[in-house]
C-alpha cells in the first residue's frame, strides 16, 4: 500500500515527465495518493448535447456536436490565435485558442465529427468558446458511460497540454486501473457500521466516477468523515500526550487574599458564566498537570476579571503571574484596570513595554528575578530571554491570535515545569473552528454579559444623510458623551476609493471646529508615546472625538464613549466590525454603532452589514463570518496550516465534525496508542500521513 501510493504521478499512463512537472507545479500533486484524493468540485451531465441555436447570453457550459469547417491562424507573435468555425445543423460558432496552437492544429482533422465543451461568451456580436475541451465522437462515446462527469479545478497551463477536466478524468481512470486493488480501509469497522459509511475503496471510486447523485452523496459523506476523523484523532492524541507528560504546578490554596478581593474589591455580582469559568480554571490548577486553556468571550463579557482572579490564586500559592498583551495601548489599559481593582491588596503590579525607559526596565527585570513583583503586565518584551522570573506559575495571553505560535510557546521556558497558560480572545470562535484549530486545548466560554448593559443600537447611514449624522453627533457631545470615528486607511490610496483618516480628520475638524470641540487622532504609524498621549486625552475627557484606525480595535475602555462611527464599513471584516462596536456600550448610557459606506458595496459587503444590523451576539456573528469568509481567514488560522481540507467544509459539516471528534475521543480513551487489532487500520494510516503536523502545541 505505502509503496504504490507514494509512486510519482509521471508513472501513470497518460502523464509522463512533462505533464507531471506541470501538475506538480500548478496543483502540488506529486504521488498516486495525492492525485487520487484530488476531488472534483462539481459534476455535469455530459450525456446532454446542446445545439448552437440554443446558446444565449445566460448560457453556462454547453456541449455541442458537429464539424470544423474552417481553421485559420490570426495575428503574429504574442497576439497570435487559432480560430475555428464549428457547425452543427442549427448554426455555427467560433472556437478560439491563444495557447498551444501548434499542438491543437495537429490534433484537429477535417471531416471528423467532434464533441466540444466549454462556456460561450459574446464577442463582436457573435458567440465564441475560448479553449474548449474537444474530442472525437468515438472518444466521447467511450467516456460518456458516466452520467455525471467530474469537473476538476485546472489552470490555463494545464488546459493547454490536454489536462482539462476530461483529460484529468482519463488519467484518473488509468490510476484506478493500476492502483485500486491496493486501496485498503483506514477506519475501524465498528465506526463504519455505526455511521453506515461505505468502504474507502468504494468512496474513492464513486467520487471520481459516479453513476448517480446517490453515489456522489455517499462518497462525499464518507470522505468528509475520514478527513475530519483523522484530523481529530491527531488533535486528541496531542492533547492526551500533553496531559500525560507535561506536569504542572499545583495551586490548592484559596485563602484570605482571594477572598478579600472577591468580597471587598469587586463591587458587583459576577455573572454565572464568569463563576463557572473561574471554577473550571481552579479545577485545572489542582490536577498536577500544566493547564492549557482558551478563554473566549464576547466584548465586555468580563474576561479580564476572570483572568485576574486566576492570577490572584497563583500569587496566593507563592507564584508570580504575567499578562501579555499585543499592543502598548492594551497593556496600559490592563495595567490601569488591574491596578485599580487591586487597590488595598499586598500585590505588587508593574508594567513592562518596549518604551519603558532603560533605568526603569533594569529595575523591573531585577525585581522580577528577586520575586519582588507578583504580577507583571507587558507586551512582546516579556518573551525576551533576559526577562526572567523567580517563580512564574501562570501566564495570561490576551488577544492570543495577535501572537505567533513561537512567541506564545516561548513563555513555556520561563519555568520548569512550565507555567499554566490561559489564552484569551474577545473574538468569539465558531464551535466547529474551536474543535479544529484549538481542539487540543480545554476551552471555556463566557457567554453572558454583565447585567445592566444596554444593547448597542447599530444603524446604517448613507453618505447622503451626513447632515443628519453631524446633528446627532453634536447632540451626543452636548449631553457630555464622546465619539469614536474609525477609518480603514491612514492616507489616501490612489487604488482604493476609500475615505482615509487624514482627510477625515480635516473634514471632522471643519464640522466640529475649535475651541468648542477638541479632537484626538490615533493611528499605527505614530510613536507609542504619541498614541498614549492622544488616547489619554480622550480617556480623560479632554477631547470629545477620537479619529482613529483599527489600532483601537481591542482593549480601549472609555465608558463615557457612546458612539462608534465606522467609515467605509463595507471594507471591514465582520469580526473587526463587532470588535469596534464593542468599544462602546461600556457605561450606563445608550450607545450607538453607526455604519457608513461608499457608493459601491459588494454583495458580500452588504451581507456583512446586514448581519451587523440584525445581531449583537458575537457568536452569531462569528458563525456568519465563517460562512462568508471560510475558516482560513478567521482569526489568522490560514497560517496554522491545518485547515487546508480537500473535501470537508467546517462551515457546513459541523455534524460530521462533531461525530468524528466523539469517535476520536472514544478511540484514544480506550486505546491511546491504537494497538488493538480493531484499531490497527487507523494506526497504519496515521503513520503514513502528516495530518495535524502543525497543530501540536498550537496555542502555547
Amino acid at each position: 500500500m505505502i509503496d504504490i501510493f507514494n509512486t510519482s504521478i509521471e508513472y501513470i499512463k497518460g502523464v509522463g515527465p512533462a505533464k507531471a512537472n506541470i501538475i506538480r507545479s500548478d496543483l502540488q500533486i506529486y504521488t498516486f495518493a495525492d492525485l487520487m484524493t484530488y476531488y472534483p468540485f462539481r459534476y455535469v451531465d455530459r450525456r446532454i448535447i446542446n445545439t448552437v441555436s440554443e446558446i444565449n447570453d445566460n448560457s453556462q457550459e454547453v456541449q455541442l456536436k458537429g464539424f470544423i469547417t474552417a481553421l485559420s491562424t490570426v495575428g503574429v507573435g504574442r497576439s497570435m490565435r487559432l480560430e475555428a468555425n464549428f457547425c452543427d445543423s442549427t448554426g455555427s460558432i467560433s472556437l478560439v485558442w491563444f495557447k498551444g496552437i501548434k499542438w491543437i492544429k495537429t490534433k484537429l482533422k477535417p471531416k471528423t465529427e467532434y464533441i466540444i465543451y466549454g462556456k460561450p461568451s459574446l464577442f463582436m456580436g457573435g458567440f465564441n468558446i475560448t479553449h474548449p475541451e474537444i474530442e472525437t465522437v468515438s472518444e466521447y462515446n467511450e467516456a460518456v458511460k458516466l452520467r455525471f462527469h467530474p469537473v476538476y479545478h485546472t489552470t490555463e497551463k494545464m488546459k493547454n497540454c490536454g489536462l482539462h477536466s476530461n483529460g484529468i478524468a482519463k488519467i484518473m481512470g488509468n490510476l484506478f486501473d493500476k492502483a485500486s486493488s491496493d486501496i485498503v480501509e483506514n477506519i475501524p469497522k465498528m465506526i463504519l457500521e455505526k455511521y453506515k459509511l461505505i468502504s474507502r475503496k468504494e468512496a474513492l471510486f464513486k467520487i471520481h466516477f459516479p453513476k448517480n447523485e446517490n453515489d456522489i452523496k455517499e462518497s462525499r459523506r464518507r470522505l468528509k468523515f475520514e478527513e475530519l476523523f483523522f484530523l481529530q484523532l491527531s488533535i486528541v492524541a496531542s492533547k492526551y500526550n500533553k496531559q500525560e507528560h507535561t506536569k504542572g504546578f499545583i495551586f490548592n490554596k484559596i485563602g484570605p487574599l482571594f477572598n478579600t478581593f472577591y468580597h471587598n474589591n469587586i463591587h458587583f455580582e459576577l455573572t454565572n458564566a464568569q463563576k463557572r469559568v473561574v471554577k473550571e480554571i481552579n479545577t485545572d490548577f489542582k490536577k498536577g498537570r500544566q493547564m492549557n486553556r482558551l478563554l473566549q468571550g464576547d466584548v465586555g463579557s468580563g474576561k479580564t476579571l476572570v483572568s485576574l482572579m486566576s492570577m490572584i490564586i497563583a500569587i496566593e500559592n507563592g507564584f508570580q503571574a504575567a499578562m501579555m498583551a499585543p499592543t502598548e495601548i492594551l497593556a496600559n489599559q490592563h495595567y490601569k484596570t488591574i491596578s485599580k481593582l487591586l487597590e488595598g491588596l499586598p500585590i505588587k503590579v508593574e508594567i513592562l513595554t518596549g518604551t519603558t525607559k532603560p533605568k526603569e526596565k533594569a529595575r523591573i527585570i531585577s525585581a522580577l528575578r528577586s520575586g519582588e513583583i507578583n504580577l507583571i503586565i507587558g507586551t512582546h518584551i516579556l518573551i525576551e530571554d533576559y526577562v526572567e522570573f523567580q517563580n512564574i506559575g501562570l501566564v495570561v495571553i490576551d488577544e492570543q491570535h495577535r501572537f505567533g505560535v513561537a512567541q506564545r510557546a516561548s513563555m513555556w521556558k520561563k519555568n520548569n515545569p512550565p507555567p499554566h497558560i490561559l489564552v484569551m480572545t474577545a473574538t468569539p470562535i465558531p464551535r466547529t473552528l474551536a474543535m479544529t484549530v484549538y481542539g487540543d486545548l480545554d476551552y471555556s466560554v463566557i457567554d453572558e454579559l454583565p447585567p445592566g448593559r444596554k444593547p448597542i443600537k447599530t444603524i446604517y447611514l448613507p453618505q447622503s444623510d451626513r447632515i443628519k449624522l453631524i446633528y446627532f453627533l453634536k447632540k451626543q457631545i452636548a449631553a457630555g458623551r464622546q465619539i469614536y470615528m474609525v477609518f480603514p486607511l491612514i492616507y489616501e490610496s490612489p487604488k482604493l476609493e476609500l475615505r482615509d483618516l487624514m482627510d477625515g480628520f480635516e473634514r471632522v475638524s471643519r464640522e466640529f471646529p475649535m475651541p468648542e470641540y477638541q479632537i484626538s487622532i490615533v493611528h499605527g504609524q505614530q510613536k507609542p508615546e504619541v498614541q498614549e498621549y492622544e488616547m489619554n486625552r480622550f480617556i480623560n475627557h479632554e477631547t470629545q472625538i477620537l479619529v482613529a484606525t483599527t489600532v483601537i480595535e481591542v482593549g480601549v475602555d472609555v465608558p463615557n464613549a457612546t458612539v462608534m462611527l465606522i467609515e467605509n464599513a463595507e471594507r471591514f471584516g465582520l469580526s473587526q466590525l463587532h470588535q469596534l462596536r464593542g468599544r462602546v456600550g461600556r457605561g450606563g448610557e445608550q450607545s450607538y454603532c453607526i455604519l457608513t459606506t461608499g457608493d459601491k458595496v459588494s454583495n458580500e459587503g452588504r451581507s456583512r452589514l446586514s448581519t451587523m444590523l440584525k445581531s449583537n451576539d458575537g457568536f452569531v456573528i462569528a458563525e456568519s463570518d465563517l460562512k462568508l469568509r471560510g475558516p482560513g481567514d478567521i482569526n489568522g488560522t490560514r497560517q496554522s496550516g491545518i485547515l487546508d481540507f480537500k473535501i470537508a467544509d467546517i462551515a457546513q459539516d459541523g455534524a460530521i465534525l462533531q461525530a468524528a471528534r466523539e469517535e476520536a475521543f472514544d478511540l484514544i480513551e480506550k486505546d491511546s496508542t491504537l494497538q488493538t487489532e480493531a484499531n490497527r487500520v487507523a494506526r497504519v494510516f496515521m503513520q503514513c500521513q502528516t495530518y495535524g503536523k502543525n497543530i501540536w502545541s498550537n496555542i502555547s
